[in-house]
């Protein structure tokens, strides 16, 4: 109990810890995303400054062959700024919104007002210049060029776009790694329930074969006294009951073998057995075939599974209805009906039924319908489920195997 308390303890930490650590890298990359956003923004604004001292130069003294020395130097300076953005695509339009320059969006050309690529590696590629310019307003404010009646439309980089969506990424990459831990985990979890199965299988299996040897020991005496016949009969039933059971139980614990087998007279067989064993008040009906139906089998583990969903089945009825079996074959395989007249399911008990420890009986494990499950989906490769129910008026459970 207290290695328990510890164990919940440790993963509640792991949980949280991991929580904090993830929100924390989130947090920095939202933090770095914003600096860095307001550092192209400088950026920009700088550019914006070296285009409006530009364009003063170039207007307000034009240069000819006496040029001050000063104005040269300027105008170098205002270039290299200006070319210094190599990244950021922007748009200037003027005051009616016609476009007057672009950068970085790739060697373009206009035809018709419709803008048109001819770099296939342009950063950005639109069929209207006017929506990339929506798209830039909506992504940065635009910058006003003073005195020149200009405005600058910027979008982001290519390097903060994919910083963008580098949380997303990384979020991504935590769910997969957190799948991946979990379906190992799962994994194995069921490997090491199935060995827990398989073991106690085994054990029950061996010991019932204690007493059963003892028992077949005593009957073999009792043949010698003066006993009556019907008593020692009915004594050897039991004991080979007590066998089927040791052999199914011995089976479940291993991969069973199986081999080429008549459903139809295995199915009769089980029926037989649970109809004169069953309650008068239970009215039971078979519908089978007249011929053989061959499937690949465990016996013993399929007239367990009969005798499960049968039991299940005059419980859900409360010892008293109908029951039936009807056993159909179609093109590649087989199926095996069983209906009841209970108390039903609703839709969504269908799946949880077969999960081990779940049970609606007072007493009881919840085991034999996930046995079932095994039984017939993992051994035979078949498949088992809930065909029809309705609360209060029945359960109808189905089995399907391949032929052979």
């Amino acid at each position: 109990m207290i290695f328990s308390k510890h164990r919940n303890l440790t993963r509640w930490i792991i949980v949280i810890a991991s929580f904090g650590i993830i929100s924390l890298i989130l947090w920095n990359t939202y933090v770095f995303f914003q600096k860095f956003k307001a550092e192209e923004r400088t950026k920009m604004e700088i550019w914006a400054t070296a285009q409006t001292e530009y364009l003063k130069i170039v207007y307000d003294a034009p240069i000819n062959e006496n040029i001050n020395s000063n104005i040269n130097v300027n105008l170098d300076l205002m270039w290299k700024i200006l070319g210094s953005n190599t990244t950021t695509p922007l748009v200037i339009v003027d005051d009616n919104l016609n476009i007057l320059t672009y950068n970085n969006i790739g060697k373009n050309k206009y035809k018709d007002s419709v803008y048109v690529s001819k770099v296939e590696d342009s950063i950005y590629v639109y069929d209207n210049l006017k929506s990339l310019i929506r798209q830039f307003e909506s992504e940065n404010t635009p910058i006003k060029i003073e005195n020149q009646n200009q405005t600058i439309y910027y979008g982001n980089s290519p390097l903060l776009n994919k910083l963008k969506y580098y949380p997303l990424a990384l979020l991504l990459i935590i769910f997969l790694f957190a799948a991946v831990v979990y379906f190992f985990y799962k994994s194995s979890k069921i490997a090491t329930q199935n060995k827990l199965w398989s073991g106690m299988a085994k054990e029950t299996a061996h010991q019932i074969g204690t007493p059963l040897s003892s028992l077949i020991g005593w009957t073999e005496i009792l043949k010698t006294e003066n006993v009556s016949p019907d008593y020692i009969t009915e004594i050897e039933k039991d004991i080979s009951r007590l066998q089927t059971i040791t052999e199914r139980f011995s089976k479940i614990g291993s991969l069973p073998t199986l081999e080429k087998a008549d459903i139809v007279q295995e199915t009769i067989e089980s029926y037989d057995y649970l109809k004169a064993r069953s309650s008068d008040l239970i009215a039971f009906e078979l519908k089978a075939p007249d011929k053989a139906i061959y499937v690949q089998l465990n016996k013993q583990l399929f007239s367990w599974t009969i005798e499960n969903l049968v039991k299940n089945a005059i419980d859900a009825m409360k010892g008293k209805g109908k029951l039936s079996i009807e056993i159909s074959e179609l093109e590649n395989n087989v199926k095996i009906q069983i209906t009841d007249t209970g108390k039903g399911l609703s839709k969504k008990q269908f799946k949880t039924i077969f999960e081990p420890g779940y049970t609606t009986k007072k007493r009881g494990w919840g085991l034999g319908l996930s046995l079932a499950k095994r039984i017939i989906e993992e051994f035979h490769n078949g498949k088992i489920k809930v065909l029809h129910s309705e609360v209060n008026k029945g359960t109808t459970m189905q089995i399907e195997l391949k032929l052979v």
